[in-house]
């Protein structure tokens, strides 16, 4: 899934700015597949991001433009992806038609499904060819993000001198990261915990059935811990993440993590309820968790229990190839969680 203005282009580089960080990735093609060139996160000041808006794009500007010069990124050419507020992301079931006929459709009738501004926003649309039996309606996935968002991160990428090609939406990313890397017959939910929000996609049979975006993060347990314990934040997020000992703070730190991931739990039982609502000779094999969020200690654990799903942690370099000399195993599966979203862009842009 991709907005109007994309070219298709070589490889590019994916770019994924979250309100906590940015993560950026380069591959190349090899052979039949793809091999890691290069890749990395750098951590954006409080606020500079907040909820896909570029809140300082200056700042956030300084950050990408210091981790290409870090990583001796010479390709301009890059591709980004957008969520929150300012995206939609609809399916709708319409009559079957030619591609041309169904282009013509949406755009005359947009406004009943989406409710911006039909003249405010960028709009896309992919037929998910479900009338595979020869059946008279299909269903469309649309997704439309408001034009003033987008410009915002085109504006701050040209300013730096790269050349944006690609324009993706965050769960579609994800979902092209996770086709690449594992099984695409799996009904499987994708669970993407960021800092300030979660993405969730669940794929039935290789398609997007369900996707949404949820206002809530990883961030709320490190400001959680940060102000009950009066520390700062680099220690809460030491706590939260079980590289600090919580020693005498355990047991109030397990309080308010029941307490905020009963939060995320059940949001992400709402959108798997909606899914076997619509789907209920189809059940989910497991959950997988992406995102920064995903090394919160004990999350997998919980989730489990709670949902009663198998539930693990998203790897999207288990079928890209790396150079150990160049690039230490070690780092790569530390940073594997969070650089789901920005390899999946990167894995979009010779195929869109």
């Amino acid at each position: 899934m991709s907005l109007p203005f994309i070219s298709k282009n070589d490889l590019v580089v994916g770019v994924d700015i979250g309100s906590h960080a940015v993560k950026i990735c380069q591959l190349k093609q090899t052979g039949g597949g793809y091999s890691i060139v290069a890749l990395g996160s750098a951590t954006l000041p409080e606020g500079a991001v907040d909820d896909g808006t570029l809140n300082d794009p200056e700042i956030v500007g300084e950050v990408v433009s210091e981790l290409f010069t870090n990583l001796k990124l010479k390709n301009k050419n890059v591709g980004f992806s957008i969520s929150g507020y300012s995206v939609i992301v609809k399916k709708v079931n319409l009559a079957a038609m030619a591609d041309a006929q169904l282009e013509e459709h949406i755009m005359e009738e947009a406004e009943q499904y989406i409710p911006f501004d039909i003249e405010d926003v960028y709009l896309d649309f992919q037929d998910l060819k479900t009338n595979t039996d020869g059946g008279e309606r299909t269903d469309v996935m649309l997704v439309a993000a408001k034009k003033e968002i987008v410009d915002d991160y085109l504006e701050m990428m040209r300013g730096l001198n790269l050349k944006p090609v690609i324009v993706d939406v965050d769960g579609f990313a994800l979902e092209n990261t996770y086709e690449y890397n594992y099984q695409k017959t799996e009904n499987v939910a994708l669970i993407d915990i960021g800092a300030s929000k979660m993405n969730i996609n669940i794929l039935a049979n290789g398609i997007s059935v369900v996707a949404r975006d949820i206002i809530v993060g990883s961030r709320q347990l490190t400001e959680q811990i940060q102000n009950t314990f009066d520390i700062d934040f680099e220690e809460a997020e030491g706590l939260k993440l079980g590289h600090i000992a919580a020693e005498d703070k355990q047991q109030e730190i397990a309080k308010i993590f029941t307490t905020t991931c009963t939060q995320w739990v059940l949001e992400i039982k709402k959108a798997i309820d909606l899914y076997h609502a619509n789907h209920p000779d189809q059940p989910l094999t497991k959950l997988v968790l992406s995102g920064g969020g995903a090394k919160v200690t004990g999350l997998l654990d919980f989730l489990e229990k709670e949902t009663e799903l198998t539930v693990e942690l998203f790897n999207p370099f288990l079928k890209l190839k790396s150079k150990k000399k160049k690039i230490d195993s070690d780092y790569l599966s530390s940073i594997a969680p969070e650089m789901a979203i920005a390899t999946g862009i990167a894995l979009r842009s010779s195929n869109i």
